[in-house]
């Protein structure tokens, strides 16, 4: 029996699993770190005396601390989200219970997931690379390499990265760090700010929507030759919300690579440039895929837990 939790910015799936098959699930809205991990303790518990979990998963929103020699690890560093700086995600959920844990971004992990089971896995090719991609409130990437979730220093931040601007879009951006990233010119917020209305509100016929999918073909285009992923997912509800913006995304990946990658073209750009297949699954069997991994690699690291500090 595994234990998963997706820790979003609205909400968190609190999750129990035999193998991949998701079992029960509650939903949590998410408040204070007190309250809502509470909560999910709470469920877990009650869980964990029916049938005491074999493994816990951990996908979280960011950014937080992945490095398990460090002090501060699963521990959420500073963030946008009110009250969660500081936030000890990994320590309070997983104290309670006697088996090994593994945590990850929620992105992170929703990559994972795809790569095993969704879109990584498809036939006659199956990838043994990926980049999954959410646009939404905010942007959010995750790389799933042979077998394995990419961290080092950090976890990616590709929401933040800068991109070629489409000639004639003068938008200035909505992110407060850093302006135009591709989050400040993509995100759900963002294109509330660009368009002078909320986002379903948004004629799906505006000409600057070609700008936006400009922006999202130049962060494709940077990570198909940064990282050399066989596959780009995009997910969200800004990714997956509108019809048509993935064919766009997808010409203007082919036009601005110009040929460079022999094995992107106008054939193959379907299968590289997709949407999830686990659909808004990915995140949920994103926090059961670590969950087996940590009872695959049970007792190789030990992490600084919450009684350990």
């Amino acid at each position: 029996m595994l234990a998963g939790v997706e820790l979003g910015g609205t909400k968190v799936f609190v999750l129990r699993a035999r193998g991949r098959t998701i079992l029960d699930r509650e939903m949590i809205p998410t408040t204070t770190p007190v309250e809502t991990l509470g909560r999910a303790v709470e469920v877990l518990k009650s869980w964990d005396v029916e049938a005491p979990f074999a493994a816990m998963g951990i996908g979280s929103f960011g950014p937080v601390r992945l490095d398990p020699h460090a002090p501060d690890f699963g521990i959420m560093l500073p963030t946008p989200k009110p009250g969660w700086a500081g936030a000890d995600i990994f320590g309070t959920l997983t104290a309670p219970f006697d088996c090994p844990a593994e945590i990850d971004t929620d992105v992170n992990g929703a990559a994972l997931a795809e790569l095993r089971w969704g879109a990584g896995a498809q036939e006659p090719v199956p990838s043994d690379s990926l980049c999954y991609i959410t646009i939404g409130t905010g942007v959010g990437g995750g790389f799933a390499f042979n077998g394995r979730t990419l961290h080092g220093a950090m976890h990616p931040e590709i929401g933040h990265i800068r991109v070629p601007r489409a000639a004639g879009d003068s938008f200035a951006g909505n992110c407060p760090f850093h302006g135009d990233c591709i989050e400040g010119l993509v995100s759900g917020p963002a294109l509330a700010k660009r368009f002078g209305v909320p986002g379903h509100e948004i004629d799906p016929d505006d000409p600057r929507w070609d700008d936006v999918a400009s922006d999202i073909a130049h962060l494709v285009s940077t990570i198909l030759l940064g990282t050399a992923a066989r596959q780009v997912l995009i997910g969200g509800g800004v990714g997956m919300g509108r019809p048509g913006l993935l064919d766009q995304v997808r010409k203007k990946v082919v036009a601005q690579l110009g040929g460079y990658l022999p094995h992107v073209d106008d054939r193959s750009i379907g299968r590289i440039v997709a949407a999830p297949l686990l659909g808004d699954q990915a995140g949920p069997l994103g926090a059961v895929a670590l969950a087996m991994d940590a009872l695959e690699s049970k007792g190789s690291v030990a992490p600084l837990t919450a009684e350990k500090r």
